[in-house]
């Protein structure tokens, strides 16, 4: 697992994940809409996929659940970045098929771990 796309609308939230995830020895490719994540993943198919919730276009619920019923992309591993970070949040996102979710501002030490769970 080396390609992650992240899909982020906040410039500086973005930077800081593409960083971090660098750092652990990750490819990173960047989208900053619904539309734009769409192409790169029909295009790329990457291993991982962190998702902003309140994106322009599609919410990240709403990507997570088209990814998740096709059978093209159900197995890519999606964690959800939001700082809508309530219980109800992450059960939501943990019933459309998320294996993660990380609460804004993110940090680093919770970021290696989850991506340490995804890797078994």
């Amino acid at each position: 697992m080396n390609t992650v796309l992240v899909v982020e609308d906040g410039l500086t939230d973005m930077e800081i994940l593409s960083r971090y995830l660098q750092q652990a020895g990750y490819s990173v490719m960047s989208a900053t809409s619904s539309e734009e994540a769409e192409v790169k993943i029909d295009k790329t198919k990457p291993d991982l996929i962190f998702l902003d919730v309140i994106l322009p276009g599609k919410s990240g619920f709403e990507i997570c659940r088209e990814l998740k019923n096709n059978p093209h992309t159900s197995k890519i591993p999606v964690v959800f970045c939001s700082t809508k970070n309530s219980d109800v949040d992450k059960i939501w996102g943990n019933m459309l098929g998320a294996e993660g979710y990380l609460s804004k501002p993110i940090n680093q030490e919770e970021l290696i771990l989850i991506l340490k769970q995804l890797s078994k």
